[in-house]
């Protein structure tokens, strides 16, 4: 970098550190001059203000306000981006009989790493399981351009919901997906504009063949590991997924979960040895640009299917 590129950069991130730690109004901060320095610098330009502003050492001994960081976050999440992840959610922890309508941290904590790693998504299909509010797959979406993105769920009211929070973040969705069905072939390896769908899925009834329909290269799930019955059930798509491309590599595929019952995540782990499925742990990520609560332990497997 030369001098005079550095002096600026240096000068960026100082007007950053002050506004953010006076708590200034987020009108005053110099978003222009960051995102005409963000076409030469890159993400790492923004690691360096999240050093400044949200994890600099006063901030995570006195944090300002949750709503104060979050639109901060949001408006920066919108530079790199063109735009932010807007979600209808429920308040209530269990709605309808489903935990779904809201986002829980392991979603987050996934998002933050797809952010930090978008080679894993970058003109792939993505298959989701469980999608809940739609966290996780919107900002893989806006942030690492996926060849095509299949948001999935049981429960009509979460899948009522998911649609609703693609449509509000301005994403077009391809015709409506309640039964997996084959995309129709045409080229989108250097489209920035994802083929979107949200699909009808049940872990205990769908089949092999129907699987294959959707052609993952990647696999995803987030907070899906709460109880036994349904740790047997993901376990059993798994091993159905990871014979769905027997002419291909096998979709690389991975979960985040919090820890709330080591019992249950130890079946997890049990029975994917079981059915031949191997797995690694993923080291923990520095990305931090959603407040969550971050005592709880979260981590995020990388399966061999």
């Amino acid at each position: 970098m030369a001098p005079e590129e550095s002096t600026e950069t240096t000068r960026l991130l100082q007007s950053f550190e002050r506004r953010f730690l006076a708590a200034r109004a987020l009108r005053s901060f110099p978003w222009q001059s960051l995102e005409e320095k963000l076409r030469d610098s890159g993400s790492e330009l923004l690691l360096d203000i999240l050093q400044k502003t949200v994890k600099h050492p006063l901030c995570t001994k006195h944090p300002p306000s949750v709503k104060y960081t979050r639109c901060f976050l949001s408006e920066l999440i919108r530079k790199p981006s063109g735009d932010s992840v807007t979600l209808s959610e429920s308040t209530a922890i269990i709605s309808h009989g489903t935990t779904g309508l809201v986002t829980w941290n392991a979603a987050l904590y996934l998002a933050e790493w797809a952010i930090e790693n978008p080679v894993a998504f970058t003109h792939r299909t993505v298959l989701e399981l469980g999608s809940g509010a739609g966290l996780t797959g919107l900002a893989i979406c806006k942030m690492c351009r996926p060849r095509a993105y299949v948001f999935s769920d049981c429960h009509s009211r979460v899948l009522e919901q998911l649609r609703g929070n693609v449509l509000l973040n301005h994403i077009s969705l391809e015709p409506d997906a309640t039964t997996p069905v084959e995309h129709p072939g045409h080229d989108t390896h250097h489209s920035e504009i994802p083929r979107v769908t949200v699909a009808q899925l049940d872990w205990d009834t769908v089949t092999t063949p129907q699987l294959a329909a959707f052609q993952p290269d990647v696999v995803i799930a987030a907070d899906v590991l709460y109880c036994p019955e349904t740790v047997l059930s993901l376990v059993g798509v798994l091993q159905r997924l990871s014979a769905c491309r027997k002419d291909e590599q096998a979709p690389a595929a991975y979960v985040a979960f919090t820890v709330r019952n080591p019992e249950t995540c130890q079946l997890f782990t049990t029975e994917m040895g079981r059915v031949g499925i191997s797995w690694e742990a993923l080291p923990r990520h520095d990305q931090k640009l959603f407040p969550y609560e971050e005592h709880s332990e979260t981590d995020i497997l990388k399966l061999m299917l």
